[in-house]
Parts: C-alpha cells; sequence; structure tokens
C-alpha cells in the first residue's frame, strides 16, 4: 500500500517576500533580489539532483527570484540547464510569473566554427537549445558570456535584439565587458529599441576592477549589474583562516580558477584581518564579503554559489547587515593596501 506521495508538489513559503530585499535594476522597470543564485557549479549532471532541488527551494522559500545559467555550465555542457529544467517542471513551472531566469552564451560549446564568440548564428541557436533544455518558453535575460573581438559588436547587439524581438528573451546583457566595449553595446542597443538592461562582471574584495571605469559607464548609461564570485572561489570565508586544507579546491594545482598558487601567506594574513573585522560587525567573512559587494551603488544584486541549502540561508544573512561606516570602510582599504 502506498503510504506517501514520492513526488509531492512544492509550495513555496508565504513569507517568502517579506523578508529579502529588491531593488531596481539600472534605469528599468525591472527589481531584482539583492541576492541571485548561480548554477555555475553543483547543478550538472554529476552532481545530486536532490541536492539541486532542496537549494534552488530554499533560495526561493528565502525570496531569492533569480536563478543565473549558462549554455556551458555543468559538467558536462548544458546539464546544469538540463538539471533546472527537470526542477523546474515539476517545483516552479506556477511559479514562473515570480521568477527571473537568465543564460548565457559566448564561450564554447560545441565543437567547429559556430559554437563560440558573438556571431548571430551562434548566440541564436544556442538560445534555442537553452530554452530546449530548460524546457522554458522564454528566458527573462539572455546574455552574451564574452566579448569576441573577432566578430563586429554590431552583429552580437543586432543578435541580442534579435533574441528579444523573436519572443525567446525579455532583456539582454552581457558579461565581462570592458568599459569601454559596455559604452559602445549600450549605445547599439539603445538605438536599436532594446536597452541594456545588465552586466554581469566579477567583483570581490581581491578583484576590484570595475571600480575603473566600468562602474562608471554603467551608471551613466542607466545599467544595472549582478556581480559574480563575492567570496573569490572560497578565499573569502572561514576555509582559509589557518592556511590551505589538504581537501580544498585551492590545494588542487590543476585547477584553473583557484589553486595554491592564489593562496599566498600575504593574502592569507588579508583574510585573517578582514575575519576580525567581520566579527566586529556581527558577521561571518563570507557574509560580510557579500555585504560589501552591494555597499557599491552601481550593484544591483549579488549571485552566489551554494552547494547545500545551508549555505543560501548563511548567504541571506549577510541582507541584515550592509551598512558600512567610514571606519571600517578605511579599514578594508588598509588591510586591501
Amino acid at each position: 500500500m502506498i503510504t506517501h506521495e514520492p513526488n509531492p508538489l512544492y509550495v513555496a513559503h508565504p513569507d517568502r517576500y517579506k523578508t529579502m530585499k529588491y531593488q531596481r535594476c539600472g534605469k528599468s522597470g525591472l527589481r531584482l533580489s539583492r541576492l541571485s543564485l548561480g548554477l555555475w557549479q553543483n547543478f550538472g549532471a554529476v552532481d545530486s539532483q536532490a541536492n539541486a532541488r532542496n537549494m534552488l527551494r530554499r533560495a526561493f522559500d528565502l525570496g531569492i527570484t533569480h536563478f543565473d545559467l549558462a549554455n556551458n555550465y555543468g559538467p558536462n555542457f548544458g546539464s546544469a540547464e538540463s538539471t533546472f529544467g527537470n526542477i523546474f517542471k515539476q517545483d516552479f513551472a506556477h511559479y514562473r510569473d515570480e521568477l527571473i531566469i537568465s543564460s548565457k552564451a559566448g564561450y564554447d560549446m560545441w565543437p567547429g566554427p559556430y559554437g563560440i564568440g558573438g556571431s548571430r548564428k551562434y548566440l541564436v541557436s544556442s538560445c534555442d537549445q537553452s530554452l530546449k533544455r530548460t524546457g522554458l518558453d522564454y528566458f527573462d535575460i539572455f546574455y552574451h558570456h564574452c566579448m569576441d573581438p573577432e566578430t563586429p559588436l554590431e552583429e552580437t547587439m543586432q543578435a541580442l535584439d534579435y533574441i528579444v524581438r523573436s519572443g525567446r528573451a525579455l532583456y539582454v546583457g552581457i558579461s565581462n565587458y570592458q568599459p569601454e566595449q559596455t559604452q559602445e553595446a549600450a549605445r547599439i542597443l539603445r538605438e536599436l529599441g532594446t536597452p541594456l538592461l545588465i552586466h554581469q562582471p566579477r567583483y570581490n574584495l581581491f578583484d576590484r576592477w570595475i571600480e575603473n571605469g566600468l562602474t562608471d559607464v554603467l551608471k551613466a548609461e542607466g545599467v544595472g549589474s549582478i556581480v559574480f564570485s563575492p567570496l573569490a572561489q572560497g578565499v573569502l570565508t572561514n576555509k582559509y583562516l589557518n592556511g590551505i586544507p589538504a581537501n580544498s579546491r585551492a590545494a588542487r594545482p590543476e585547477l584553473i580558477y583557484l589553486n595554491n598558487k592564489d593562496i599566498t601567506p600575504e593574502k592569507l594574513q588579508k583574510v585573517q584581518a578582514l575575519n576580525t573585522l567581520a566579527e566586529s560587525r556581527g558577521q561571518s567573512l563570507a557574509q560580510m564579503a557579500i555585504a560589501w559587494t552591494l555597499h557599491n551603488d552601481a550593484v544591483t544584486t549579488c549571485l552566489i554559489g551554494a552547494s547545500r541549502p545551508a549555505q543560501i540561508d548563511d548567504s541571506v544573512a549577510a541582507l541584515n547587515n550592509l551598512d558600512f561606516s567610514a571606519d571600517e570602510l578605511a579599514t578594508i582599504e588598509t588591510i586591501l593596501k
């Protein structure tokens, strides 16, 4: 005799909008949750779909409405979108109009000359593939993931404009563009009639390149931003306070995005000093690092990652203290100089 429902219908928490903070994205009418959930890691074919489901549910229960994908997220390429599509169909389809779901194309995705870059051919076909994997009728935001110097910027922006006009997406964004490229992209899209909504750059206490011109462009053009890697691939957490753990990503020299060459004694000293400041604020180092990114008035939302639901709770708790005193900001600058 069946005594339980094997796939009970997910019902979102009724108070999900009561505590989450939302901010208008640039000069648009769209408001984004101050934290967004990225599916770059831990949502691939090699990962637990049950854990992925629990993380997506927990994020939405806490008021996070923006889920961020890309065509090559996995592993394998495309599998994060497929995982999300399976979960969306079962748990989130009836909440579609409460969600902002984005995807991107730009990096290598399939063999041959049409599986990478910024051409109209690649972007439109990749968007179609991503829609099929996720099972969605449209994306809320579709990004060009990285600048392609071999494709005219006009062609790339015309492709994004076409993606909106054809109903494949509601808004368009760019990622990893330099200030001058961003300004030109915004101009082209404005003339086409599809304004640039958002830029997705890397930004954290150790990587502040966007402060050298990009944030000025974003504010002048009325473009929002969603910053990724706020914890510097885990460096800005308590994981490395006492050195490099043997089982950490930084202990693996073969990894591209973070390895033991990135964790120098000098950087560890800075991490420890930042942690002392975070403790004085009543926050963990990770929470302070997230709060610091949101202190920049050009930042609309901070893109967090997670490997388990509890990490999402911890990140959301950062929103309880987003204010920094002048002395705290000066201390941060002294530590990082």
